[in-house]
């Protein structure tokens, strides 16, 4: 019986098992202040999951949901602002 499954890895491993690229190191660090944010969301309801929610949570909770919102505002509009400069 042959084993075919060292085979297969090598097929598999070009796209699996490769390091990220420059550009997409980049993508991930423009990308960083959202994703910080969206953290600090979860952090704030979980929080708020093991008990009942007081007025402090509640606060907490909407400044949370007011940096994911800006954060993703910053972010858009430096990418048109980055890709509007690109294509000029």
């Amino acid at each position: 019986m042959v084993h075919i499954g060292a085979v297969q890895a090598v097929v598999t491993a070009d796209v699996f098992d490769r390091e990220p690229t420059a550009a997409e190191l980049d993508a991930i660090d423009r990308e960083m202040p959202v994703i910080l944010a969206g953290v600090e969301l979860l952090d704030a309801q979980i929080i708020a999951l093991d008990r009942t929610p007081n007025e402090v949570d509640a606060r907490r909770i909407r400044r949370a949901r007011r940096r994911v919102l800006a954060a993703r505002r910053t972010l858009a509009n430096t990418a048109t602002t980055h890709t509007a400069g690109v294509s000029a």
